[in-house]
């Protein structure tokens, strides 16, 4: 189920959170190159955007009958962004913060698991709504929002993977 798979993404990241102290995670393998720490505060800001995509649709029908793009029809059918590094906004990418410390990283995931978890059950209760626009999908239904943020961040985990393996060989090897 969909919120299921959501949870888990989210606990994964959770549990990431113990392996690192806070230098560690706003450490950066190159000076313009995100850290962990980064990665995380994409994640949550990116999600509650998401959200905030799903409260619209609960709250307006326009655009019900409006539809993804093809690439996006692909994604979701595989229910995995391509595997390839996606190159976001140089200068949106520069604007993502460190991190203040690590429990607020961890509260900040909780809530953002409380809020899904809350926004299911909305979906399941409520059977119309409309749809909004993603700026390079097209429209998304509520389900599809939640869908696409689970995707986000499980992306992100090969991005984190290899922060971590960059630092681990400039530690080892420079």
């Amino acid at each position: 189920m969909l919120i299921d798979d959501f949870n888990h993404t989210l606990q994964i990241w959770l549990r990431e959170l113990n392996k690192y102290d806070y230098k560690k995670i706003i450490e950066k393998p190159e000076a313009s190159s995100w850290s962990i720490g980064q990665v995380y505060m994409h994640l949550i800001d990116e999600t509650n955007w998401y959200f905030d995509q799903i409260n619209l649709c609960f709250d307006d029908l326009e655009h019900a009958e409006k539809e993804m793009s093809e690439s996006a029809k692909l994604m979701f059918q595989n229910n995995s962004f391509p595997d390839l590094q996606i190159k976001g906004d140089p200068i949106a990418a520069a604007n993502i913060s460190q991190p203040i410390d690590i429990p607020s990283l961890k509260l900040a995931l909780e809530k953002l698991k409380d809020e899904a978890n809350i926004l299911w059950t909305k979906m399941e209760l409520k059977k119309t709504f409309g749809k909004s626009k993603h700026p390079g999908l097209h429209y998304l239904s509520p389900k599809e929002w939640l869908q696409f943020a689970e995707m986000h961040m499980r992306h992100h985990l090969k991005q984190k993977n290899n922060i971590v393996a960059a630092l681990n060989y400039k530690k080892n090897y420079l």
